[in-house]
């Protein structure tokens, strides 16, 4: 067992792999993935600002020191995981061709950052923005799209260590990419997982937020690492993706809604699922990592098909 506390930096998952933690998992704080090997890395998302990005740099060199990245993954096209591209001009880029056409689609640093201070501090849209986006520094980016793109799968490689790149999307995004390392038994989710928390739906539809969950769940990967960790860090993965499946449940028993202070969509939060459907409940099997509140606990432990064990 591992236990590290949970704050910012690059923590070993296994031998060739890592996770970049970033505090407190809110809007633009979002987690990457590194895959060292034979003197060759692949990187999975980059940050928010060219700031962000350079300190994940730092703890990319300091984790895997003469490393050269080969290739960035870009899981989706939210500015958080792909606004830091440009500073690794040497790597490939790659992502799904939803995604190329998405980054081109969100909206730009400049026109965010305008957004951000132009409306009034003293409305409630302008106080949330100041809130949550005021304190990040959008300067110099330039939108750096993945370079290649593919559509339903693809592999690539840190030297010997070969990953595949399973298109799930669209779901959070038009594009959602996430990352499975067989060998090494890692996956990188992107945002199809968020932490204890409403997932957020920017495209949908919800039947294929469902598929995604429970195609990580089919992998048996070990260690699931999310997209954002506001507060536990891994998350049983039948729990988020029972968050959705209520939708697609005949007349679920009502469950009192938790209001997330950080994201918000209209995704009902409930574990309610797996009660309501015995088809779900038998997919709840694979064993994966959890975190404990306040610190990463690597130690697997046993999905049941018990609701309450989730």
């Amino acid at each position: 067992m591992i236990e590290t506390p949970y704050v910012i930096g690059m923590h070993r998952l296994t031998a060739r792999t890592y996770v970049y933690l970033q505090p407190p998992g809110t809007w633009g704080f979002s987690n990457c993935g590194l895959v060292a090997a034979d003197g060759e890395a692949v990187l999975v998302d980059t940050q928010f600002t060219l700031p962000l990005t350079q300190r994940l740099l730092a703890a990319v060199r300091a984790a895997a020191p003469g490393a050269r990245v080969t290739t960035v993954v870009t899981t989706h096209a939210n500015g958080d995981h792909c606004w830091g591209n440009q500073l690794l001009p040497d790597a490939v880029t790659i992502g799904s061709a939803a995604t190329a056409q998405g980054v081109a689609d969100e909206i730009s640093p400049e026109a965010l950052a305008h957004l951000i201070f132009a409306t009034p501090g003293g409305t409630a849209l302008g106080a949330y923005l100041r809130r949550f986006f005021g304190h990040f520094d959008f300067a110099g980016i330039d939108l750096s799209p993945p370079e290649q793109t593919f559509t339903g799968e693809a592999q690539i490689a840190a030297g010997g260590t070969m990953m595949r790149l399973l298109e799930v999307g669209p779901a959070h995004t038009s594009g959602d990419v996430i990352v499975h390392v067989p060998d090494e038994g890692v996956l990188y989710a992107g945002d199809i997982l968020f932490v204890d928390d409403h997932p957020v739906m920017w495209t949908g539809p919800v039947s294929n937020w469902i598929a995604a969950c429970e195609r990580i769940c089919e992998t048996g990967a070990r260690y699931v690492v999310p997209g954002h960790d506001g507060s536990r860090g891994w998350t049983p993965i039948p729990r988020h993706r029972d968050r959705a499946a209520p939708r697609h449940v005949p007349h679920p028993r009502p469950q009192q809604q938790r209001r997330s202070p950080t994201h918000r969509s209209s995704a009902p939060s409930t574990n309610a699922a797996t009660r309501s459907s015995p088809r779900l409940r038998r997919r709840a099997g694979p064993t994966h990592t959890t975190i404990r509140p306040g610190r990463l606990k690597l130690d697997r432990i046993k999905t049941t098909s018990s609701p309450k064990a989730l």
